[in-house]
């Protein structure tokens, strides 16, 4: 299996909403603002294996200080693969030297995060408006 990343790839709605789907995440929910979210994001990461999209993961950054990963899923079937690895490391070519990178885990993804280098932020506290299902 020969994964290949790309960063600031395209992506089409439909492969989109079936990723999202495919992990339970609510987001699917709301294609539009969903695709609206992915495309503006400062960067976009996709994996593919023979073409189709089997993960991806995006960042909202200032481009030069702080960056923050809001999403990063991989499909179930090729999860536990390095498929989530190859996607950190694309975002690490870009935002590796940032004095901040920001994201938020739980449950099975701490575990991932931790092995990515990725700490507890200090004594902070996760906190959250949200309109979310999945959690």
């Amino acid at each position: 299996m020969e994964v290949k990343v790309e960063l600031n790839g395209s992506i089409r709605e439909q492969e989109v909403i079936a990723l999202y789907r495919s992990n339970q995440w609510s987001s699917a929910d709301k294609p539009e603002q969903l695709m609206s979210a992915l495309r503006g994001s400062h960067t976009l990461v996709t994996a593919r294996v023979g073409g189709e999209l089997v993960g991806l993961g995006n960042a909202i950054s200032d481009g030069s200080l702080v960056v923050y990963y809001p999403h990063l899923l991989v499909h179930p079937d090729h999860q536990g693969k390095g498929v989530g690895r190859k996607i950190v490391e694309a975002m690490q070519r870009v935002y590796g030297g940032f004095h901040q990178q920001m994201l938020t885990a739980d449950g099975k993804a701490i575990k991932f995060y931790k092995a990515m280098g990725f700490e507890r932020a200090g004594k902070t506290e996760p906190m959250w408006v949200y309109s979310g299902n999945e959690h």
